[in-house]
């Protein structure tokens, strides 16, 4: 049986308890991290911290503007 994900709340989702947030859960396995939209709690991705380290430093540094 697998196990249940814990899902954490982005810290800049305001804190209200409205479904606009991004959640972000580690599998027991710590090669992959699961990402969702609140509104859609059903659809996750799933990828590794090295390539969401990556994500993160584009947007940081304004990439795709």
């Amino acid at each position: 049986m697998a196990e249940a994900l814990h899902w954490q709340k982005s810290t800049f989702s305001g804190g209200a308890e409205g479904n606009a947030c991004v959640e972000l859960a580690a599998s027991p396995a710590p090669s992959a991290l699961h990402l969702r939209e609140s509104e859609e709690p059903g659809t996750a991705l799933t990828t590794t911290p090295a390539a969401l380290a990556h994500l993160l430093a584009g947007i940081r540094a304004g990439l795709g503007r």
